[in-house]
């Protein structure tokens, strides 16, 4: 597992291809895969603490997308 991009860094063609056949996601289990694969990111975006975007995150066959402060991050799963 891996942050491959965020929504700030592509245009909309590459975002509908990467949202493409995306369903919810279970947000406090992508948080604990966070945790124990991607600590860095888990601190830097401190998932500890609250997100009022945390039911909008959803995942796809390739990717989980974690919604944080508006910003879709990317994750390859």
């Amino acid at each position: 597992m891996y942050l491959e991009t965020d929504c700030t860094s592509i245009g909309i063609d590459r975002w509908n291809e990467l949202m493409k056949g995306a369903r919810k996601a279970n947000y406090q289990r992508l948080v604990k895969k966070i945790k124990k694969e991607l600590p860095d990111l888990y601190h830097s975006l401190m998932l500890d603490f609250y997100n009022p975007w945390s039911e909008q995150c959803v995942q796809t066959r390739t990717h989980f997308i974690l919604v944080h402060s508006a910003i879709e991050y990317f994750i390859k799963k």
